[in-house]
This record gives structure tokens, sequence and C-alpha cells, in this order.
């Protein structure tokens, strides 16, 4: 059986953390399927397996459709977490058929290819605000002042939440998101609770004002498809708002900073996109492709399964690679360089299968807009200085990137 404790796959290491790449090709040298004692998991490090994975039904976000804690061999979750519990596995995420299927048939028609191509004009004029703010102060962080606002302004508009009430939503989304890290801290967890139970009940409060005033919001469509018979509790309401917030605006905002801050470490890319906007669409592909902003992926084994030989049992976790699995040579020639004209560019950074992202029509039109907005507005944006990158290592960005606009 191959093991990684004796690699330097090592997540809470921030020299792994800055530049995990390197880690990854030895993980790929080493098999298709390493086991990993710290964290208890199957790491999957290959683009044509973790592909191969997402859209495998053996697997599953969850097993309590089936099994019991007990049944499947795991321990419950300590009843203190139970307000994230709550509300994270009542997401569509985190559920698998039937109760995916019907949730998600919902929430698509909140993101069909007309709805978000109406969105387009809101996006690129609230992109041009926010970088004609950076250039008229001669600069700031590129994180604050555009990468954050701009996906979580859009996905608060989709979910009618009114522009007062949104200071909350990215320190929410933010404490919530940290318990998808590998082994969260107890001061995580509590963060993490604390949030839950918060932003449950801001959107209580708010489905409860929608029923009374429906509005042309997501929150309102889903409150009149369940008064029309499609099942949806308020629970499933609340933790489909929030599932939207967070992954609506959390790959954006990453991808954002994490593809600027890797143009800027590659001047002749940077400056061949300054030359050809035309290149912005396969630009983003390769950005998300080269620095990804989700590097993990968990899946429980709901029947045993094998990898090149290993069984992997019924009741074991497998986390898959999506950072490794996007600079496999296998796949793209010359992985780690970024190439702004790549043109056979598959990457998995929006995941696969059922769970493939709903939104990623919505994100590459938002990190296209403010691309754009950058590129005219500040076409000689540099760097102010080497940024500071986050110790999260499932969800990658970066602390801030400040920048002068020349």
């Amino acid at each position: 059986m191959a093991v990684a404790d004796d690699l330097a796959f090592d997540p809470w290491d921030q020299a792994f953390v800055a530049d995990p790449y390197p880690a990854y090709a030895e993980l790929r040298r080493r098999g298709r399927a390493v086991y990993y004692e710290r964290t208890d998991q199957w790491l999957v490090p290959h683009h044509a397996d973790v592909s191969a994975l997402l859209r495998d039904r053996r697997l599953g976000r969850t097993y309590q459709h089936r099994f019991t804690h007990e049944d499947f061999g795991r321990t419950a979750p300590p009843p203190e977490h139970e307000p994230f519990r709550v509300l994270n596995d009542h997401g569509m995420l985190d559920l698998e058929p039937p109760d995916h299927t019907r949730i998600r048939r919902l929430v698509s028609k909140a993101f069909t290819p007309r709805t978000v191509e109406a969105l387009k004009p809101y996006v690129q004029n609230l992109a041009n605000d926010l970088v004609a703010a950076l250039v008229d102060a001669g600069g700031g962080d590129l994180l604050t002042d555009v990468a954050e606002p701009l996906p979580v302004a859009v996905i608060a508009e989709m979910l009618g939440i009114p522009e007062s009430d949104r200071a909350p939503l990215r320190p929410w989304s933010a404490d919530i998101c940290g318990m998808y890290e590998l082994n969260p801290s107890q001061e995580t967890a509590a963060r993490a609770v604390r949030a839950s139970v918060e932003f449950s009940e801001y959107l209580r409060e708010l489905i409860a004002a929608r029923r009374k005033e429906p509005g042309d919001d997501l929150v309102s469509g889903l409150i009149a498809a369940h008064d029309e018979g499609d099942r949806l509790t308020e629970q499933e309401m609340i933790s489909t708002a929030v599932l939207l917030l967070n992954a609506g605006h959390e790959a954006t905002v990453n991808a954002t900073v994490n593809g600027w801050w890797a143009l800027f470490r590659n001047p002749d890319q940077l400056a061949a996109l300054r030359a050809d906007h035309s290149l912005i669409p396969s630009a983003i592909e390769e950005l998300m492709r080269y620095d990804t902003p989700l590097q993990l992926f968990e899946r429980w084994v709901l029947d045993e399964i094998e990898i090149d030989g290993t069984t992997i049992p019924r009741g074991a976790e497998i986390a898959m690679l999506f950072g490794s699995a996007n600079h496999d040579p296998a796949v793209f020639t010359d992985p780690g360089r970024l190439d702004l004209t790549r043109k056979d560019n598959p990457h998995i950074s929006f995941s696969a299968g059922i769970h493939y992202c709903i939104g990623a029509p919505l994100a590459r039109i938002e990190l296209a807009a403010s691309m754009t907005a950058l590129l005219e507005k500040a076409p000689a944006l540099t760097l102010a200085a080497e940024p500071k990158r986050k110790p999260n290592f499932v969800i990658r960005g970066l602390e801030g990137l400040g920048v002068e606009v020349g």
C-alpha cells in the first residue's frame, strides 16, 4: 500500500502551502491512490482518476442517506458542531440524489444561460465602478477593493439581500469555510458554529420578509416553488442560500487574486494579455488551472472500489487533489508553465459530475469583467509588494494583493 507520510505533502506546512505543486508531482510518481494517515484519507493525484471518481456513484459527498455513523464505521460529529452540521448537511453540495436532484433542479432555474447572460451588464458595470475607484485612489488592495466586492454583490443581488445587510456576508462565509480545511481546530469550529447561527438567523428573517413581500430574487423564487408543490424545507432554503453565497464568491475571489499574482510572476504572459484582450477567455481557464482555487475535494466510499490494484473499502474517505490533477503532465503539456494561449485545457477547477459547479458560467463572466476592467482602466497595473499567502490549503488564496496603477 502506498503511503504519503514520508512525502513533502504537508497541508499544515507553510512552505508546502506556498507551492504544493512539487509535492503533487512526487505524489503522482508514488501512485494513483496514496494513503495519508494524518487525515485518514486516500489521496488521488492523477487527472484521469479524479475526473472518473467525480462521476462515480459509488462515492458520495455524504453517507447518511444510506448508513448511520456507526454502520459506516465513523464517529458522529461533536454535539457542539450541530449548528454548522445542520447548515452544511442540508445544502445540495453535501446531499446525494434524490434530495440533491430536487434542490439543484430548483436552483438551476436561476442559473440558466439566459438568466446569467442577463446579469452581464450589471456585472460589467460593477466591475468598472470598482476598478475606477481603485484607479482614482492610485492603487490599493486588489482583494478587498475588487476581487471580493464584485462576486459578493452579484450573488447577494441574486439572493435579494439588501445592500445595507451585506457587510457580514464575507466574514460569515470565511468562518464557515474554515471547516472545509483538513483537521480544523476547535477555534475554527467555534467560529464556524457562531457564523452558522448568525447567518441562519438572518436568512430566517429574510425568508419571513419575502413571504410577506416577494421580490424578483432567488429566495422569493424558492419560496414560490415550495408553495407551488416542490418540497423545500425552510432549512433547505437557508442552506441553499448560504451555499450559493459561499460557493458563489470564494472561487471567484481566489481565482482573481491567484490569477493576477501569477500574471505578475510571469510578465511575458501579462504583456501578451495586455497586447491582446481577445486572450481573456483562454487566460481565465489557464489561470484557474495554473493555481487552482479549490485544491482538494472529498468523497466517501459508499461501495468498495479499486484503483490500480488497490482496494479502497466502504467507509474510507477519498481526497481528490484538484491542484495536482490540473498539473498532471499526462493531460497538460508542460503543466508548470503558464500559457494563456493553451488550447486543450480540460481543468477540473469547477469539479465534474452531478456536483459540477452550477455557478461556473457566472464565475467566468465575473472573472472576465474584472480582468477586462483592469486591463482597460489600469493598463500599467503593478505589484506594490509581494503578497502573503493565506495559511489555508484546501481553499487557496492570498491575504491581500497590493497594487499600484502606475
